[in-house]
Order: structure tokens, then C-alpha cells, then sequence
């Protein structure tokens, strides 16, 4: 069995329903997950800010630090987990701070076996969906693909040349050849398109290669220089070059990154 690539925080001051929570979880899991936990909302926070903690599982009433308030500052760590809570107490009040920040359910001491298994089932889907969306939305240049979306209230001439940048990517396109494609003077054209999409012709043409050479890196084994020159650029150095400046990290990290990501969700 590979090594659990997850892990499972329980938060609770109250050593019997922490070490109860942990027994049960450790034996459902059965090796998939790395179960720990923490005794207050501190010891907490600790392990939140050294480590990715994909469900939380909190307490509300603590002292010192409140279960809520811990997860509202697992808001702002580098991964955000899902997040349960429980509560010796039904409260109206806590219940609609919980639902404000997010947690995905909220169960009442004493815990049925059952009840916490169905629950923590359901919030690792949840945290393998947005996982996904997080994925989805690093391969995805979200300012291109609301210009793309409005394309159709372009006026005739910038849909043909967004239609035209589409089907030759891998070939020059410089402005005044698109201008001279559709039949408008390169200077019009470049103020027509700047108006309608918000790029100026050259960043459109830019961002639009390099989010095919996401979508490449991520979905086939081409070489970086193979996906250099399916996206229109000569020398992979180049290319190199503008997808750090565009996506802050080479292509072979953002593939590297991504494949991790992808481990991570379909384990």
C-alpha cells in the first residue's frame, strides 16, 4: 500500500471524544489517511501552519482558542481543509458562524460511529472536488476565457481575427498580417480589438499559446520544445521565458505541479 498522501486533524480538548474520534477514523481508514490530532485550538493552528491538512475536524467550545476560530484562521493557510465541527451544545448562533465559514457539517456530541463515518465520507468528496477546481482553475487563463466567452458580441471583424488567432497558433501571427486577413487598417484594428476584448492584439495572442501550452502540458507527453513549436515559438528558451512570466514557474514545474495535484486528488 502506498503511503497516505492525506491527512485528518481532530481538535478537542476533551481527551475521551479526541482519542474516541481517532480509534474510529484509524480504524475506518485503515492506512489511507494520516490521523493526528491536538488537545487546543494553538497545538492546532501549529500543525495547520507546517503542514496541508485536507479535513478538520473541531470542536467549537474550547479554551483559550475557540474551534471556530481556528477555522477561520485554517482559511488563510496554504491549503484550506474542509472543515467539521462539533459541539456538546446545539446553538442556533454557532451553527450559523460555522455555516458562514464554510464547514461542511456540524455533528453534536455524543457521536454516533455512524453519523461521523457518513460525515467525513462526505467531506473528503467535497475536498476531492474543489482539489479539482483548483486544478481546473491553474490550467485555466480565467481573464482569456471571459473575453472568449463574450466573443460573440464582438463586431464581425475582432470575431474573425479571434476565430483567425484560434486555427494558427503554431504559425507567425503578427497584427498587421490579421489586419490585412480581414481587411481593416492595422492601426484601426489594433484600437478595435483593444476596445472589444481588452488586450491589446499581442497580449491576446500571448496568453492564448501559453494556455494552449498548459492544456498540452498537462494533457499529452510532448517535449517543451515539441509544445514550443506547437504554440507558434521558435526557441524553447523563449517560450520558457514568457510561461514564467505569465505563470510564475517554468513548464516543466507547472507539469510537475500539476501531475502531483492530480496524484493527490485520485488517491
Amino acid at each position: 500500500m502506498s503511503p497516505p498522501s492525506k491527512t485528518i486533524l481532530i481538535v478537542d480538548d476533551e481527551p475521551l471524544t479526541r482519542e474516541g474520534i481517532r480509534k474510529t477514523l484509524e480504524a475506518w481508514s485503515v492506512g489511507r489517511y494520516h490521523i493526528i490530532s491536538s488537545s487546543n485550538g494553538t497545538e492546532a493552528l501549529e500543525v495547520l501552519n507546517t503542514r496541508p491538512v485536507h479535513l478538520l475536524i473541531t470542536d467549537i467550545r474550547m479554551p483559550e482558542i475557540s474551534g471556530l476560530q481556528v477555522v477561520e484562521d485554517s482559511r488563510s493557510s496554504g491549503h484550506k481543509p474542509v472543515v467539521i465541527v462539533i459541539s456538546g451544545h446545539p446553538d442556533f448562533q454557532y451553527a450559523q458562524t460555522a455555516i458562514q465559514l464554510g464547514v461542511v457539517n456540524y455533528l453534536l456530541k455524543p457521536i454516533k460511529k455512524s453519523k461521523l463515518l457518513e460525515a467525513v465520507e462526505q467531506a473528503l468528496r467535497i475536498e476531492e472536488e474543489r482539489g479539482r477546481v483548483e486544478t481546473m482553475e491553474k490550467m485555466v487563463d480565467s481573464r482569456l476565457m471571459q473575453a472568449k466567452t463574450v466573443s460573440m458580441n464582438y463586431s464581425p471583424p475582432v470575431r474573425q481575427a479571434v476565430l483567425y488567432v484560434e486555427e494558427h497558433l503554431q504559425e507567425p501571427l503578427g497584427m498587421s498580417e490579421v489586419a490585412g486577413h480581414i481587411h481593416l487598417n492595422p492601426s484601426y484594428f489594433s484600437a478595435l480589438f483593444k476596445e472589444q476584448t481588452g488586450f491589446t492584439f499581442s497580449e491576446y495572442v500571448t496568453r492564448s499559446r501559453i494556455q494552449k501550452a498548459k492544456e498540452l502540458l498537462l494533457q499529452t507527453r510532448l517535449t517543451i520544445a515539441d509544445i514550443s513549436e506547437q504554440v507558434g515559438y521558435q526557441t524553447s528558451k523563449y517560450f520558457i521565458k514568457l510561461f514564467k512570466d505569465y505563470e510564475g514557474v517554468s513548464p516543466n514545474q507547472y507539469r510537475k505541479q500539476a501531475s502531483e495535484a492530480e496524484e493527490q486528488i485520485e488517491t
